[in-house]
């Protein structure tokens, strides 16, 4: 009987690469789950639930990110202050107003990693900064373009007109 085993691939053996995404124009949704499986490293071959195998993610102009729909007025966080009927709510369009708009996206990326000692562990290698200042030159991040992935990652894209939508305007 031919039996076949997936290697495990061990601490000792991840590689983890530098990547740099700008946020500016993008959808928050699609954006948060590209980063949470670039942290997990369901984009390698060599990919190992148990083992933090994912890569470093910067993400600049978080401040600029997009919401579909009526998403930004219309969609609520709540959170609770651990007292007797202290639940507060919000709205993404507060929180990108506010004083620390990356946490929109924080939030999103976080709650799409697995709660544990390890989602803790990877959301260890993602670094939201609101502007496109960030510490991090020295490791040479590459760029990944989200928007050209997709058209609909981007609403700077798909505000634009089809072909067929300027023909029946004509």
């Amino acid at each position: 009987m031919l039996t076949r085993t997936t290697d495990s691939i061990k601490p000792a053996e991840v590689v983890k690469k530098w990547l740099i995404i700008d946020a500016e124009g993008l959808v928050v949704g699609r954006l948060a789950s590209l980063i949470a499986n670039r942290l997990r490293g369901k984009h390698k071959a060599s990919f190992t639930p148990h083992v933090d195998c994912g890569d470093n993610v910067i993400v600049i102009n978080a401040e600029k990110v997009r919401f579909t729909g009526k998403k930004t007025t219309d969609k609520i966080y709540y959170r609770h202050t651990g007292h007797p009927g202290g639940i507060k709510e919000t709205t993404p369009a507060k929180i990108l107003e506010g004083r620390f708009p990356e946490r929109v996206l924080v939030k999103a990326v976080e709650r799409m990693v697995p709660r544990g000692p390890l989602g803790r562990q990877q959301m260890r290698n993602l670094r939201v900064f609101k502007g496109t200042v960030h510490p991090h030159e020295a490791q040479s991040p590459e760029v990944l373009d989200v928007a050209s992935m997709n058209r609909k990652n981007s609403t700077l894209t798909a505000d634009k007109p089809k072909t067929s939508d300027k023909k029946a305007a004509e």
